[in-house]
């Protein structure tokens, strides 16, 4: 094949092993949320996570906005709307939806949602309106 798509430094030291993690959603506690049920594939109780991740079976999200994190929504199924900006927008399978720290969101229709939290959203930093 070709050259390597890039080269470590000769005096480069290795890094510790990353905390790796395969999860099935089966596997994954199934929580009542805000939002409806969520699954925690990735979350506060795993150590050195830069942010956690749900799926979500929504069926109707309490508006809420956070102030540290940042949410990302990717619809897996379903169909609906997501409050942004005090209005609602149609989103559908394959909709990404970023939500900025302090933006009021909320969402209506039943979808199922890929959830990133990032940082590591924890319980205290969600605000309902």
């Amino acid at each position: 094949m070709g050259r390597p798509l890039f080269k470590m430094p000769d005096d480069a030291k290795p890094l510790p092993p990353a905390n790796l993690i395969l999860r099935h959603e089966s596997d994954a506690a199934r929580e009542r949320s805000a939002c409806g049920h969520r699954y925690r594939l990735l979350s506060r109780g795993d150590e050195d996570v830069a942010a956690w991740v749900h799926a979500f079976d929504i069926d109707g999200a309490k508006p809420h906005y956070h102030k540290i994190a940042t949410d990302l929504y990717y619809v897996l199924e379903g169909e609906g709307s997501v409050m942004l900006d005090g209005e609602e927008r149609a989103v559908r399978k394959g909709s990404m939806v970023h939500i900025p720290p302090g933006e009021v969101h909320g969402a209506v229709g039943k979808m199922r949602v890929l959830v990133v939290g990032i940082p590591d959203i924890d319980d205290s930093d969600v605000y309902y309106v």
